[in-house]
């Protein structure tokens, strides 16, 4: 086990966003009139960070979000996202109180995506993932009401707009993400270099090297997507997120799942918490256009 991180300036700049986000009366966020009865039931399991409201002031970009494939637009100018990383950009995966992170170097062009909805090259931070205490619920986003166990995002700056991170995380289109949904299925090759190490950052603030490892493994075969403008789902809950969620879930056992669930939020020391139900409530779409790569077809997420 390595060393605990040291606190960031980002970090400081998120006590005090979500200082300033707790103290103001805010929009809650709409439920789906459509939402099963498991989801319905999963409102009742939400991470105390979420148990008030939970919108930024004034937000109409706000994220997640539930995709009404119907309601889509294709878009045939959306070209195929370009994804590039280097497996030795890779440094070490932690336990961040609140779910699990690995983080890379950022400091050339490296790692990172390009084409798609976006105009400029970004660079690959990190990626995290968010999961439920069961399979019936886990992901953030859903699709036609639907949810997944889990949900991977890829984070990435905008480069060529912003000199850092931190800056793009508060500047206009200075992020990009790119989610995946994981069902329950076939034992993941890729997942399982995260899932060995995961005994090894049980407790908060725990980290343990892990690399090279290139994440582009855990991408979906078919590389259709859904681009909508949001936002970050924790704080500062910024709208600098141009999302762009895969079509096609990747297939992870139960087994993987189920080490996601050892984690736990509290630190070493403390009572334990499990690390569960580490997702945002559905926000509402407001005025946004969901767009589409793909021609829609019966088939929809789930397959």
């Amino acid at each position: 086990m390595l060393r605990t991180p040291k606190s960031s300036g980002l970090s400081v700049l998120v006590k005090q966003m979500w200082g300033t986000l707790r103290s103001h009366p805010l929009r809650l966020a709409r439920r789906c009139s459509r939402r099963p009865c498991a989801q319905r039931n999963s409102s009742n399991t939400l991470h105390p960070l979420w148990k008030g409201p939970a919108c930024m002031p004034g937000g109409a970009r706000q994220s997640p979000i539930n995709i009404c494939q119907r309601d889509s637009v294709y878009d045939p100018r959306l070209q195929p996202l370009q994804v590039s990383y280097h497996a030795s950009a890779c440094l070490y995966v932690w336990n961040t109180g609140y779910l699990c992170q690995v983080e890379f170097d950022d400091s050339t062009e490296g790692s990172g995506i390009s084409g798609g909805p976006l105009e400029n090259h970004y660079r690959l931070k990190q990626f995290h993932l968010h999961w439920g205490d069961t399979n019936e619920w886990g992901s953030e986003h859903t699709v036609d009401d639907h949810a997944f166990p889990a949900e991977l995002h890829l984070v990435h700056w905008n480069s060529v707009k912003y000199q850092n991170y931190s800056e793009a995380v508060m500047g206009e289109s200075g992020l990009a993400v790119i989610g995946v949904f994981l069902k329950l299925g076939a034992h993941h090759e890729g997942l399982q270099k995260l899932v060995d190490v995961l005994p090894e950052i049980r407790h908060k603030d725990a980290r343990a090297a892990m690399g090279p490892f290139e994440p582009s493994c855990l991408l979906p075969t078919c590389r259709d997507y859904w681009t909508y403008p949001g936002s970050l789902t924790t704080p500062p809950l910024t709208e600098s997120v141009t999302w762009i969620l895969q079509r096609k879930p990747i297939e992870v056992a139960q087994s993987q799942l189920a080490a996601f669930r050892t984690l736990l939020f509290s630190a070493l020391g403390e009572e334990d918490r499990t690390m569960v139900n580490n997702r945002r409530p559905l926000q509402p779409l407001m005025n946004r256009k969901v767009r589409a790569s793909f021609q829609p077809t019966g088939d929809g997420a789930r397959s």
